[in-house]
């Protein structure tokens, strides 16, 4: 039996080479996104927006919640796999970085799709009506990770998909000297959705660590 892979530079060069390009819209974003303090690390790589566009299209998703759209790389890869009729509704706090990934919404002809809710994500879910989303991913701040998750698994339909990003944090979540609120919060996350019978789950090692969780029903 093989063993888990270690995935160094040259191992994703060479995913990057044999999976589907990455298109001039994508890569301008990521590329000026990548500019701004801390946009590197915050922005989901191609290769998992490669992923979510594929889930999105896997599941047959109509509706798709996002918490956490920073500069919309990840929402524009989601939308683009939506349906005409569809329907992205992705949460942030900043106007500014957010304006950014509007433009890029515009240009790929998907705005009509993206319906930005601007402020405390938490109070958003509220708005939402139980059982009417299809795919759910969760990037953003790392301390309200259980909150977000537990409002996303009662919105979600049954068969529904939750994606959280960055469940394995750099690695610290194995790590019992990292006991910074981020990682104690991830790690809280972690657990509660391997207790949680409510969902099937995995966590993939690639990335920052992504977990899948699909409501049972």
């Amino acid at each position: 039996m093989a063993t888990q892979i270690t995935a160094d530079s040259a191992i994703l060069a060479y995913i990057e080479n044999i999976s589907e390009a990455e298109d001039d819209l994508l890569r301008e974003l990521r590329e000026l996104t990548a500019e701004l303090p801390g946009g590197t690390a915050m922005q989901v790589p191609p290769s998992e927006a490669r992923l979510l566009a594929f889930l999105v299209r896997l599941t047959g998703a109509t509706t798709v919640l996002e918490l956490g759209t920073f500069t919309g790389y990840s929402t524009l890869a989601m939308a683009r796999a939506l349906p005409r009729s569809g329907r992205l509704i992705t949460c942030d706090i900043s106007k500014k970085v957010t304006d950014i990934g509007a433009d890029f919404w515009r240009k790929a002809g998907v705005d009509h799709l993206v319906d930005l809710r601007l402020g405390d994500a938490l109070g958003t879910l509220e708005t939402l009506e139980p059982g009417s989303v299809d795919v759910v991913f969760i990037d953003a701040d790392k301390r309200n990770y259980a909150a977000y998750y537990d409002r996303s698994v009662t919105l979600l339909r049954p068969g529904g998909l939750i994606v959280v990003d960055n469940t394995l944090f750099f690695g610290r979540v194995a790590d019992p000297d990292a006991q910074d609120a981020d990682t104690v919060a991830v790690r809280e996350l972690n657990e509660r959705v391997r207790r949680d019978d409510r969902v099937d789950s995995c966590v993939l090692p690639v990335a920052d660590g992504i977990t899948l969780a699909r409501k049972a029903g």
